[in-house]
């Protein structure tokens, strides 16, 4: 067959039928539709089948007038404003059954602002009969009730109605361990449920308003400092013909001898409360009367001869280099460590021979690296070094010098200073220390504790360098009666108050040059940059007062800008946050109203 035979004919066009759409009539109302799965028209699905079947129409949500937030389940409270985005993104989600759908479209319909009632409009899609899609709309309403958030809650409670109260005290002539304390309880926000928080004599004081609160304070407490407690109650009053009982629980959680709790606050309780006298109510008031250990970071211990056998014969004499739930125990001359946990040492009670008040300062005049004896049980974080070294007060005045071992070999070199204690002008008195030499041990005259930059920040505070570019956060805390009479003569400027504030002045100033020194205290702290720190003016003055001295100054420890937090509060990212704590505001209270 030719192929020529199937050639197109010029001029021709191809023939393409006309296509018409078919319809056919309802099932049910016998109206003109176009065919789908149920041959049914709109209406008379939406007769048969409702997709928002199963999907929740009212919904209660709960309302802090004081802050203007809304409680998002189970515990978070989220500031929104009305008819906005935050708003109806939380609205939506409090409604139940939009799984099973398909969401389409969600807007606000208006509602008189005095009604407490939200409404919105919600747009679904849904499939249907034999895989029909079928759209629909509906209104959801939100009954708003009024619910004080916690933190107004607390900001509005009587601060005498408390419940239970934990009594943190540490019988030491400094405020480091609290200070610390402070920062571990704002970084893990163990202090959300305080009702109020006082400052006490060698101590501070939380009070809860729930038993369960002041227990997991406590067990907070366990995990950060060696503490122990113990668990009594005590019947304060008995109505008999209701057979009602008003006990008094204490928690007893120390590390040191226990304070005694306060007798004769059963009475102050019904009128604390309001309530009329004459009557019996049932009031249980917890009390947790919490010591921190004495033992310290950078003390001296003489351990018993006991307990330095069960720790690898350690010692006696060792430095206190680390104190969390556990302490790490150092010798200095050995390198020898060893970690005592708290349950071994409430068996063994350990009180430190000499303390940070105690540390003298020295000049290292030679450093020479020495090899520990011993092939075990060495930290690897120290290096044992002997040093030729000579007290800063006779520097200058006679030629004596000392020789000692130091574990801060790998600190220490020919013209640094360093602070350490003076064994040989010391009077000790210790009994273990006392039995210790008897069976021949051999004090050494000087035990260097830690390197000191004291002179070198000295001469960068006069070249203008000692502001920091961080900062750490303080709790609020209230001043109690027995800070309340010093806080008085410090406003008079003499007397026990400007003693005590210019010793805690010194002892912040010092917990911030350890959070610089020291890396792994500082990892279990936040420290926040300094809004008011400008980089700029503090280059300009370290230019302008640069010097022969810069480079000997340059390994001062310092915090690196990586390891700094920003403050949501001072950029204004958590204004809906401050808002809430300071009473909130006025607008969203009138539109409420």
């Amino acid at each position: 067959m030719e192929p020529a035979m199937f050639a197109p004919v010029a001029g021709a066009q191809t023939f393409v039928p006309h296509q018409t759409q078919g319809h056919v009539l309802c099932c049910l109302c016998g109206t003109a539709i176009a065919p789908n799965p149920t041959n049914m028209c709109v209406n008379c699905i939406r007769t048969q089948v409702d997709i928002t079947e199963g999907i929740q129409k009212q919904v209660t949500v709960l309302w802090c007038k004081s802050c203007g937030r809304y409680l998002q389940p189970p515990k978070h409270w989220l500031k929104a404003d009305l008819e906005s985005k935050e708003l109806l993104t939380f609205c939506i989600k409090r409604v139940r059954g939009l799984q099973k759908v398909k969401l389409v479209d969600a807007a606000f319909i208006w509602t008189e602002p005095h009604s407490m009632r939200l409404k919105a409009k919600l747009t679904v899609q849904g499939e249907v009969l034999n895989g029909a899609i079928l759209q629909q709309s509906f209104v959801v309403e939100y009954v708003v009730e009024r619910h004080m958030c916690p933190t107004c809650n607390r900001q509005n409670a009587n601060p005498n109605s408390w419940v239970a109260c934990v009594q943190t005290r540490q019988h030491v002539a400094h405020k480091r361990t609290f200070f610390f304390l402070e920062q571990l309880i704002l970084k893990h926000g163990a202090d959300d449920a305080c009702v109020n928080i006082k400052e006490m004599h060698e101590g501070v004081d939380f009070y809860f308003a729930n038993r369960a609160h002041a227990v997991k304070f406590i067990d907070f407490l366990q995990t950060v400092v060696p503490i122990r407690y113990r668990h009594d109650k005590q019947l304060v009053s008995h109505d008999v013909h209701t057979s009602n009982y008003n006990y008094k629980y204490t928690f007893s959680v120390e590390v040191a001898p226990l304070c005694k709790v306060r007798a004769g606050i059963d009475s102050l309780i019904p009128a604390a409360a309001g309530l009329p006298s004459g009557r019996y109510y049932t009031f249980r008031i917890h009390f947790s009367v919490v010591e921190v250990a004495p033992l310290c970071k950078d003390d001296l211990v003489c351990l018993p001869a006991k307990l330095a056998a069960s720790l690898g014969n350690i010692g006696p004499l060792v430095l206190v280099t680390r104190v969390t739930n556990a302490i790490t125990l150092t010798d200095p001359l050995t390198l020898r460590q060893a970690v005592l946990e708290a349950n071994a040492y409430w068996r063994t009670p350990l009180k430190p021979m000499m303390g940070s008040r105690q540390l003298t300062e020295f000049y290292v005049l030679d450093a020479e690296a020495a090899v520990p004896q011993g092939g075990y049980g060495h930290s690897g974080k120290w290096a044992l070094a002997s040093c030729e070294v000579a007290r800063a007060a006779d520097f200058g005045s006679n030629d004596r010098t000392l020789f000692t071992r130091t574990h801060l070999g790998h600190l220490l070199h020919p013209g640094d200073t360093a602070v350490g204690y003076d064994v040989g002008n010391a009077n000790l008195v210790d009994p273990e220390l006392e039995k210790a030499v008897h069976k021949g041990l051999t004090l050494p005259d000087v035990i260097l504790v830690r390197k000191s930059y004291e002179e070198k920040r000295r001469r960068r505070r006069q070249r203008g360098q000692q502001a920091r570019a961080w900062r750490i956060k303080r709790m609020a805390v209230d001043a109690g009666e027995e800070e309340a009479a010093p806080a008085a003569a410090e406003g008079r400027g003499r007397g026990r108050g400007a003693t005590t504030a210019e010793q805690e002045e010194a002892d912040m100033e010092r917990f911030l040059q350890e959070l610089e020194e020291d890396p792994e205290m500082r990892a279990r702290v936040a420290l926040y940059k300094d809004p008011h720190f400008d980089p700029a003016a503090a280059a300009a003055a370290a230019q302008a007062g640069m010097g022969e001295s810069d480079e000997e100054d340059g390994d001062v420890p310092q915090v690196p800008l990586e390891e700094l937090l920003d403050d949501l509060a001072a950029l204004g990212l958590d204004e809906g946050e401050e808002d809430g704590e300071q009473g909130g505001d006025d607008g969203s209270e009138d539109m409420m109203e």
